[in-house]
């Protein structure tokens, strides 16, 4: 409890004090009994009641999250300097002061009853560019400028949220849907709507002595058809992908076999190639061993190879003299 408040209870325990006081010096005066004291107590009840009063009617207490303004009957009827926190003095009975809040206020509108400052479905309605109605669940954080106090008091007094506030914000929702197609609010354009009535939020709101800290689109809700509607495309869609993902992989398991036989043909082809190469050294090798042996041969060689091979087992052969072999030699000359 601050001071002013504490001297106002004050106050009014001393003006009950005092009619209580007047009350008991009466009753007493009535029955002819000794009222003696009792006119002192009084006055100095009064007295305490009155000062006490007009105390508690000049000591304004401001908290750090208000501020306040001054009525007075002097001429403009108000005072232009604002009350800053902190305990200030004003002529009693003949200024008063009003005090707001500063700090951050949340207005909130919505389909679940229980949930905005309105009781019940208190959701915005609102038309697409194509005619569709969606309702619009929206929150709006906002504060006074603390500059410009007096100003509100002077357009709005306390009736800024509800004459200010509410409508701005749902007359300017209304004109960014309808600048979007629903499809564009479902899915691409949401976030460059939302922006856009931030945008246009905030500048009414400064012209009104307000701050937008933030507006939130909360949901957006359909009509039942355009729901089910909306369900039926994506289950739709959804059927789509799933035969594009199996044309997807049939196409894949086609190249993996593609791919697969190529392989093999490749291998083949190579497979073959080696085999030709190899035949082709074995066949330059032969060539050669066959001109190195062709060079080394002699006819006495060969005619050794030759008793050589016709009989392995004879040791001697005896031949008339002046007769040919038996068998004729090969002719060993080119």
């Amino acid at each position: 409890m601050n001071i002013s408040n504490l001297i106002r209870g004050l106050a009014s325990f001393s003006w009950i004090g005092f009619v209580g006081l007047l009350v008991a010096m009466g009753v007493r005066i009535s029955r002819n009994q000794p009222a003696k004291g009792f006119g002192t107590a009084v006055i100095g009840a009064l007295i305490a009641a009155i000062a006490l009063s007009a105390l508690g009617a000049g000591l304004v207490y401001v908290e750090p999250t208000e501020r306040g303004v001054v009525k007075t009957i002097a001429s403009g009827g108000i005072k232009q300097d604002s009350l800053s926190a902190g305990l200030h003095w004003i002529i009693p009975f003949v200024e008063q002061a009003v005090v707001y809040p500063i700090s951050r206020q949340t207005y909130t509108m919505s389909t679940t009853p229980t949930e905005g400052q309105v009781v019940g479905d208190d959701s915005i309605r609102a038309r697409t560019k194509d005619g569709q109605e969606v309702l619009i669940d929206a929150s709006v954080i906002y504060q006074i400028d603390p500059s410009k106090i007096v100003e509100l008091h002077i357009n709005w007094q306390t009736r800024y949220q509800d004459e200010l506030v509410r409508p701005a914000t749902r007359n300017t929702i209304r004109d960014a849907v309808s600048q979007y197609s629903v499809e564009e609010i479902v899915s691409t354009k949401r976030a460059e709507m939302e922006d856009n009535i931030n945008v246009a939020l905030a500048k009414k709101f400064e012209s009104n002595s307000l701050l937008l800290i933030e507006f939130l689109l909360r949901d957006v809700h359909f009509s039942p058809e355009y729901a089910k509607a909306v369900e039926q495309k994506q289950i739709a869609e959804q059927q789509a992908q799933q035969a594009k993902l199996v044309v997807e992989s049939k196409k894949q398991e086609a190249e993996q076999a593609r791919q697969t036989a190529q392989g093999q043909a490749d291998a083949a082809v190579i497979a073959s190639k080696g085999a030709a190469e190899a035949r082709l050294i074995q066949a330059k090798a032969e060539a050669e061993a066959n001109r190195l042996l062709s060079q080394s041969l002699t006819p006495e060689l060969v005619q050794y190879q030759y008793i050589l091979k016709l009989a392995p087992g004879v040791q001697t052969i005896f031949v008339p003299s002046g007769n040919q072999f038996i068998l004729p030699l090969p002719n060993t000359k080119p």
